[in-house]
């Protein structure tokens, strides 16, 4: 591929957004003539639009609240004791096999 030179092309784009933003080429919409299609589908737009922004701010916050917690959490120095409440041995007898003494009955 060939390789052409940045600033061409940069100045190239520039000038056509310029173009394109200029008022002799910008026109206002308008829904003269078209019926109440388009207004159905601006409103059902922008009801999707916004639902969409509920999850969004959800993570959001969840996002910055877990990085406030983090930030200024306190280490508190807590020793972890454990209780017990009850302490007397208990007696382990050995269990033989407990599979092999119906196959052998």
């Amino acid at each position: 591929m060939k390789k052409t030179k940045i600033g061409p092309m940069f100045g190239l784009m520039i000038g056509l957004i310029t173009l394109m933003t200029s008022p002799a080429f910008a026109r206002s919409i308008t829904f003269k003539g078209h019926g109440t299609v388009p207004w159905i589908f601006i409103i059902i737009g922008t009801f999707i639009f916004f639902l969409q922004l509920v999850p969004a701010v959800i993570v959001f916050f969840s996002v910055i609240g877990t990085i406030t917690a983090i930030a200024f959490k306190k280490e508190s120095k807590v020793e972890e004791q454990v209780v017990l409440l009850d302490t007397r041995s208990v007696e382990v007898r050995k269990q033989g096999n407990i599979m092999r003494r119906e196959i052998l009955r």
